[in-house]
């Protein structure tokens, strides 16, 4: 039987090609280089970084949106540490997230969610006793509920047809619960709301986040503009491997040749390859895909995306003490301190808000966000009232995640394709994370582990080592 596998010519180091340059590609990148590959990592776009990038307004650095990620995203842990940034996105000593609800009758009331040190599940148990936000027999259905999830496997098949509302329905979960607990975990990270969301996906969260050890959910989260970490640090780790980085360059077409190796033809270039990792977007990916890639490509097309809408505010004072807080009873979702990181001088503060599952609210006029949304951060922010607002301006991202609606676990593919040296990678692939930071690195560690397992390199998967 002939070897299908491409060959390098003689004498030749290996060539990969890996077209996007977002966290996904990056990481990619960074492991075939670290293997001894010789790598070209192309990027439409001005910068590396995907869809968690900076951009220059006046004097203020903005982030296109507030990512977060948590002690238990060992994945995204290892690129920071891997591109040198870790100390620029540190993580929380502990689990504490202040929750403001500003819907009772009786005025608003600040709870936190914390957790201890004590074994799972009882780290939540204190935390949980006196979270103001539920009654009491609530929190105790809270309780069993979550020792319920803990049994459950994220991967079971006949989880990701099911609705995380639905699960939690059959386990005796209130509105009152869904809203002030699971949904405000869960639309932060799942993007989707209970109904919408896989109750795989919502068990893979829930178990991964909360119940495998104490320290999972501790958040981090960068205190330099994102840039710095996906760009900038990027490409210098890129450059440090020897691989060659170019940007401004979109690809048109990936073909095989007559020997089995690749070409890509990319703007004004065509390049030969052994191996291709293709770390775009499902659309663009299906675009790209030579026929007979994968058993049906049109699976691609049917992942749907979901939107994150980011509200800016700059404020001429101080209006918030605290580096960031979740809210309920108003359209408010999240709110982060922006100041420092943004570089804003002048006694002023920049407060950054997260609304994710924003599908009725993406399109909005700006004029009709501003009017909805600061009289809903004075609400939640006494000092608010008297400030003057310097600056308002949205940012969008239509499709900032794939959809993790029930369903979609069957359609997302691995990292293999049919044609050997061919590859996939980006949060949307089988990962088994719903659509985060730490999805899109273990895609690219799969895309790499794979492409390396095929050429007969000897390769340790990142987090085993660091293991």
């Amino acid at each position: 039987m002939t070897d299908s596998r491409p060959t390098a010519p003689a004498g030749a180091p290996a060539h990969a090609v890996v077209v996007g340059g977002g966290l996904a590609g990056v990481t990619a990148a960074l492991q075939l280089a670290d293997a001894g590959m010789r790598v070209t990592l192309l990027e439409g776009r001005p910068r590396l970084g995907g869809l968690a990038f900076s951009f220059r307004r006046g004097e203020l650095t903005v982030d296109n949106g507030q990512h977060v990620y948590l002690r238990c995203c060992t994945a995204y842990r290892w690129f920071l540490d891997r591109v040198e940034g870790a100390e620029l996105a540190p993580l929380q000593r502990r689990l504490d997230v202040p929750v403001l609800d500003v819907g009772r009758a009786s005025g608003p009331r600040l709870g936190r969610l914390r957790r201890t040190d004590l074994p799972v599940p009882l780290h939540l148990a204190a935390g949980l006793a006196t979270y103001p936000h539920l009654s009491l027999a609530e929190r105790a259905s809270v309780g069993r509920a979550a020792l319920a999830l803990k049994q459950l496997d994220p991967a079971d098949p006949a989880l990701d047809g099911v609705d995380f509302a639905t699960w939690l329905g059959r386990h005796g979960q209130s509105e009152r619960a869904i809203e002030a607990l699971w949904d405000l975990v869960g639309v932060a990270t799942l993007n989707a709301r209970a109904p919408h969301a896989s109750m795989g996906l919502a068990a893979m969260v829930f178990k991964t986040g909360l119940l495998s050890e104490p320290g999972a959910a501790d958040i981090g989260w960068s205190h330099v503009p994102l840039g710095d970490l996906h760009d900038t640090l990027a490409r210098k780790a890129l450059d440090s491997a020897g691989v060659r980085t170019e940007l401004r360059t979109k690809v048109g077409a990936v073909s095989r040749t007559g020997d089995g190796r690749w070409t890509v033809e990319a703007e004004g270039e065509q390049l030969e390859a052994d191996t291709v990792v293709l770390a775009v977007p499902q659309h663009e990916t299906h675009a790209l895909l030579p026929d007979g890639a994968l058993d049906d490509p049109g699976k691609l097309l049917d992942i749907d995306t979901a939107p994150i809408l980011n509200i800016h505010v700059v404020y001429d004072r101080k209006v918030l003490r605290r580096p960031f807080f979740a809210a309920l009873g108003t359209p408010v979702q999240w709110v982060f301190d922006r100041t420092d990181a943004s570089g804003l001088r002048g006694g002023g503060q920049y407060l950054a808000l997260s609304q994710s599952a924003a599908q009725d609210e993406i399109d909005e006029p700006v004029a009709t966000l501003r009017a909805r949304y600061l009289p809903e951060l004075e609400r939640l922010l006494p000092a608010a009232r008297g400030a003057g607002v310097r600056d308002f301006f949205v940012t969008r991202e239509r499709t900032a995640t794939f959809a993790p609606t029930p369903g979609v676990g069957r359609l997302r593919p691995g990292a293999r394709t049919h044609a050997p040296g061919l590859y996939l990678a980006g949060a949307w692939t089988d990962t088994g994370w719903p659509a985060t930071m730490e999805s899109a690195v273990r895609s690219g560690f799969s895309a790499a582990g794979a492409a390396l397992s095929e050429l007969g390199r000897p390769h340790v998967h990142p987090l085993q080592e660091a293991a």
